[in-house]
C-alpha cells in the first residue's frame, strides 16, 4: 500500500512533531490520521488526496462549530484548544480562496449549471463543492449562492 501525497505529508509531519516533542501538534496530527484510517478501514479503500481533503475539511468545520459553541458558553480554554487544532489542520489544506475568487467561482457555477432560481441551488452547490473543497467554508458559500439565486 502506497501513501498518497497528502497522507504521506501528514505522516511525515507526525514524525517531525514527535522528534520536536510538540505534543499539541502531534495530538492533532494523530487525530487526523486516525480519522483517515477509520474511513479506510470502514470502507476497505485507500483514500486519495481529494477524499483526504474532504476529511480535513470536515474536521475544520467541526472545530469551527465547537469554537462557536464554546465561545457562547464562555469557555475560552476550550476555544483556545479548538483554535490550535484548527490551525494545525489548516497547514495541510490548500490556501483558502479570496472573496473575489469565491465570487468568480460562484458566478461560473451558476452560469454552467444554468441556475435561475433557488430551486437550482443543488446543481450549483454540487459544482462548487468539487471546486472549493478544503479551500472555503461551504456554509458561507451556501449563504452567498442563496442570496444570489434567492
Amino acid at each position: 500500500m502506497s501513501d498518497t501525497g497528502l497522507k504521506h505529508s501528514i505522516t511525515e509531519a507526525m514524525k517531525a512533531a514527535m522528534r520536536a516533542r510538540d505534543q499539541k501538534r502531534l495530538g492533532t496530527i494523530r487525530l487526523m490520521l486516525a480519522d483517515i484510517k477509520r474511513i479506510e478501514v470502514d470502507e476497505r479503500i485507500e483514500l486519495d488526496d481529494a477524499r483526504i481533503l474532504a476529511v480535513l475539511d470536515k474536521m475544520q468545520k467541526q472545530r469551527r462549530d465547537s469554537i462557536e459553541q464554546f465561545a457562547q458558553a464562555g469557555r475560552q480554554d476550550l476555544v483556545d484548544i479548538e483554535t490550535a487544532e484548527m490551525e494545525v489542520i489548516q497547514t495541510f489544506l490548500p490556501a483558502p480562496f479570496t472573496d473575489e475568487e469565491l465570487e468568480i467561482l460562484i458566478e461560473q457555477a451558476i452560469t454552467e449549471s444554468g441556475a435561475a432560481s433557488a430551486k437550482d441551488m443543488g446543481k450549483v452547490m454540487g459544482l462548487l463543492k468539487q471546486r472549493a473543497q478544503g479551500r472555503a467554508d461551504m456554509t458561507a458559500i451556501n449563504k452567498k449562492v442563496k442570496a444570489r439565486l434567492g
